[in-house]
């Protein structure tokens, strides 16, 4: 017997909480905590709200004003919980990260990228791994955000990353785009946008196809999300991929663009990796690819494939160890919590409460 995923459209399934009192107290705290980032994006952007000058800061992606607070509560795939406009396409920052990931798992399956351990410049050549610095860079490199990857992508250097400090709070002082003298790759971790998106541009390279394309075909129309996401990347970032322009998507909304999508659709995304990359009886993501996502990388125990873990507890100390997260600016959030067969999506809570909703959805569910 497989385990019970929601049809295509609005008819998801709903069960009774056994403790409806304590998911209530959990989601009146998510709603009491919202986020204090501007609901006009390009406002907070153009604001300052990665302490970048212009025009190295610029807006170079679409953007959109954030709707109220929304998420969802599934355990065993039904909803037990749900607030807010949770069918809005809403802007989610670097949760799309994660989806890269997805996109690089259905790489591997597909023997797109054979070994992961070998360097991208083996199937990768536009110039962007011919410097010293970079011929070694491996596909785990730029997975685990260990890459060092030196270089200026869509106008944007990967200097304005350097240095970056993710425990700050936006507008905060730092060290973040000043110079730091490049690791060799491999050995240092850095959250840097730019690499990223270097990942995302040689995705589309091996893929031969626009990654939202593949993403709708593989995994979104199988597993019944909507129509209303929508995956997007900059005003310069078409690049010609076998004679024809295709737009290379950003990992992220750091300038913009990134995957506009609902909390709905994201906890179909969550429950997918709850599932082992099972959806239903078919098969969507190699069971393996969700074990290297949910590994920790050598240099940094709460990270693994471009997925953020919590082996260490230290971005959700309420939640147990195994716990899996997707997680971007706002804060957007899919919990996924293997042992309890539990997802969660949250979306514009304030990123210091994250731990307060999360003790109060697991007090409510054990």
């Amino acid at each position: 017997m497989t385990d019970y995923v929601p049809a295509p459209g609005a008819g998801w399934e709903r069960q009774d909480p056994a403790d409806p009192a304590g998911i209530q107290v959990a989601v009146d705290y998510a709603l009491e905590h919202e986020s204090t980032m501007n609901r006009d994006i390009a406002a907070a952007l153009d604001g300052g709200h990665f302490s970048e000058p212009p025009p190295l800061g610029d807006i170079i992606g679409p953007t959109a004003p954030r709707a109220d607070p929304s998420g969802l509560i599934l355990r065993g795939g039904r909803i037990v919980a749900e607030w807010g406009p949770s069918d809005r396409a809403d802007m989610t920052f670097s949760v799309t990260k994660s989806y890269l990931s997805i996109m690089a798992g259905l790489a591997v399956a597909d023997g797109l990228i054979p070994d992961l351990r070998r360097p991208v410049a083996d199937l990768v050549d536009d110039g962007g791994f011919d410097a010293p610095q970079n011929r070694s860079i491996t596909w785990e490199h730029l997975l685990t955000n260990t890459s060092e990857w030196e270089g200026t992508l869509f106008g944007k250097p990967d200097l304005i990353d350097r240095n970056r400090e993710l425990s700050l709070p936006p507008g905060v002082a730092s060290k973040k785009g000043t110079h730091r003298d490049l690791r060799a790759p491999g050995t240092y971790w850095e959250y840097n946008d730019v690499r990223v998106n270097r990942l995302s541009l040689s995705l589309l390279r091996v893929f031969g196809r626009p990654l939202p394309a593949v993403l709708k075909e593989r995994v979104m129309d199988p597993i019944g999300a909507s129509d209303s996401w929508s995956w997007n990347g900059y005003l310069n970032s078409w690049v010609e991929v076998d004679g024809q322009l295709m737009c290379s998507v950003s990992g992220g909304a750091h300038w913009g663009g990134g995957l506009f999508i609902s909390a709905r659709d994201h906890a179909r995304i969550g429950l997918l990796m709850q599932r082992r990359g099972m959806w239903g009886d078919r098969r969507i993501l190699p069971e393996s690819w969700v074990d290297a996502c949910t590994t920790p990388c050598a240099l940094n125990p709460s990270y693994g494939y471009l997925w953020w873990l919590n082996g260490d507890g230290r971005h959700c100390p309420s939640a147990p160890r195994s716990s899996v997260f997707a997680m971007g600016v706002g804060s957007n959030v899919i919990w996924i919590e293997p042992t309890l067969d539990l997802v969660a999506v949250v979306r514009w809570i304030d990123k210091a409460h994250l731990d307060g909703f999360a003790k109060r959805v697991l007090a409510a569910l054990r």
